[in-house]
């Protein structure tokens, strides 16, 4: 369940938010939504890939796990990577539209918002704290981010540079796990495009973004090690 509501600091003055990482706040998740300005630090750690949601619209993704409900970076309250992406660093905060513009909610229902242990939003003057100006950044960064997202998977669908992908993971005998349903860059189509069709990306600041979604699928061996590694532990 959800139950939004605009941040107010008269309303919402002694409500605090924990921040910390756990399967209990959400985070043992699959993968998160990303955006082409991010794919510079989310290369860094996850591989980046792209589905389909329920427009049947392409939108790229860092994977964090091969199952759902599985984040093989989590351990415990520890995130094991130094970056972790804009869309997972929002929770449980949005950006709310209305006909007075644009708002920061807050989701009352999450499980981190009410906590006694977590961080306050105002200040006892009632102006926003450090963690509610860094989240009103990153929520102005991710909004900016994902509405230039179309222009990008249109250009990738342009140059037919999406491919899709079945990664079959044997732990052992009897346990194997197949990831379906997800798209990478086609590495031989890039490579092939032709001095226009690369100065037209470059132009639209395209094709940064794609030679790093490209290189960050070297991370997919990573992601098999930590795979392989928790079957060990049991």
């Amino acid at each position: 369940m959800t139950r939004h509501a605009i941040l107010n600091k008269d309303q919402h003055r002694d409500l605090r938010v924990n921040m910390s990482h756990g399967a209990e706040y959400g985070d043992d998740i699959m993968s998160a939504l990303t955006f082409p300005e991010e794919f510079h630090n989310v290369q860094t750690y996850y591989p980046i890939v792209f589905q389909k949601d329920e427009q049947d619209n392409f939108q790229p993704v860092a994977l964090f796990g091969l199952r759902q409900g599985e984040n093989l970076f989590l351990e415990g309250s520890h995130w094991d990577a130094h970056y972790i992406p804009l869309s997972v660093q929002r929770e449980p905060f949005l950006i709310g539209r209305s006909a007075n513009g644009d708002h920061v909610h807050i989701d009352l229902d999450h499980p981190r918002v009410g906590d006694e242990s977590g961080q306050a939003l105002f200040h006892d003057h009632g102006g926003p704290t450090e963690l509610l100006q860094h989240i009103s950044d990153v929520l102005g960064m991710l909004n900016a981010g994902v509405k230039n997202t179309q222009a990008y998977i249109e250009a990738l669908l342009k140059h037919d540079l999406l491919e899709s992908f079945v990664l079959d993971v044997k732990f052992d005998e009897d346990n194997e796990n197949r990831l379906v349903g997800y798209y990478t860059i086609n590495h031989d189509r890039l490579r092939k495009l032709d001095g226009k069709a690369l100065e037209e990306l470059s132009r639209a600041d395209h094709l940064e973004p794609t030679f790093l979604a490209a290189a960050s699928l070297t991370h997919m061996r990573d992601l098999i090690e930590r795979y392989r590694n928790r079957y060990a532990r049991g």
